[in-house]
């Protein structure tokens, strides 16, 4: 199978990682093994990857590829979200370095049947693991005007949300919406011919709002982060790719709460809670791809890589 995921920032995250021969490292977000085939090379027979994914694609691509280092991986179909689970199965009580490379892959993209991709014509899907239920077909023909006006708004960042929503409910009075093209020639209707001249494809921040709520997307990093930070040893690495400033501000608000918890009012002299730093940020601004890798890779344009060490 090929599975075409070209790694985002993959000499950035190595790095930061800090692998130690000998450690514990989780990718949180498999996909073509592409990060997780260099953090392998760094391990010695001691050391070990636990790769995770919830697509199944991704998990047969990864296995094929990491076949030579099996002994060094253990691979688990699931969702980031349920680390603790996960490590409690693998009998891991504590790990070195998490990687997260969020958002949707290459190869999720181009392949045009998992109806992703506004470029290309499809069933409206967008599930990342497809035994999950909720669709993007669901989402547009099922959600009410409100609830799909402030996911596009909320999750798209969309200005023109009320009137794609409305479009939308207009259209699937008449006809189901089933494919991809059908939903972006809605939306080419729903913007004015003067707002989709300049910038990005206009059906781009509803796809992307969709996609966030078919596979609850924003939800999960918060815990994730937290979880994963009580159960990371002591100089352990969380490394997180964000592509998004949904993601991002998630991200940097989790990672600044870990960094100083403290809950006393403002005007208290002395902290009087108790709570302690967890993590030392490593990275004050994020780290982001340079031209020769967006020139190589045009989607690693708006990656940030974001970077805590354990206390």
């Amino acid at each position: 199978m090929n599975f075409k995921h070209v790694s985002v920032l993959l000499e950035e995250c190595i790095k930061n990682l800090n692998i130690k021969d000998n450690g514990v490292y989780v990718d949180g977000t498999l996909g073509g093994a592409g990060h997780s085939s260099e953090i392998v090379k760094h391990l010695s027979e001691n050391g070990l990857l636990i790769g995770i994914d919830q697509d199944e694609n991704a998990i047969k691509a990864a296995s094929e590829k990491l076949s030579s280092m099996a002994d060094r991986v253990k691979l688990v179909r699931d969702n980031f979200s349920n680390i603790n689970n996960i490590l409690e199965d693998l009998e891991i009580s504590g790990f070195d370095g998490l990687l997260l490379d969020l958002g949707v892959s290459s190869h999720q993209l181009d392949e045009a049947e998992r109806g992703f991709s506004y470029m290309q014509d499809a069933e409206l899907d967008m599930r990342m693991d497809n035994r999950k239920s909720l669709t993007a077909k669901e989402v547009v023909n099922r959600y009410s005007e409100k609830e799909l006006e402030d996911i596009i708004k909320m999750y798209g960042e969309e200005k023109w949300a009320k009137r794609i929503a409305k479009f939308i409910v207009d259209f699937r009075d008449d006809t189901e919406i089933s494919t991809t093209h059908q939903l972006v020639d809605i939306i080419k209707k729903a913007i004015p011919k003067g707002a989709r001249i300049n910038g990005p494809h206009p059906a781009k921040r509803t796809f992307q709002a969709i996609r966030i709520e078919v596979n609850n997307e924003l939800n999960i990093i918060k815990e994730t982060i937290e979880d994963a930070t009580q159960k990371l040893n002591t100089g352990g690495r969380i490394c997180i790719i964000t592509f998004h400033s949904l993601e991002d501000r998630i991200v940097k608000n989790t990672f600044k709460k870990l960094k100083n918890p403290c809950t006393c009012p403002p005007e208290f002299p002395i902290c009087k809670c108790g709570k302690k730093p967890m993590v030392e940020i490593i990275t004050r601004k994020p780290i982001l791809p340079t031209d020769e890798e967006i020139d190589v890779n045009p989607r690693s344009r708006s990656a940030k890589l974001r970077v805590i060490e354990k206390i």
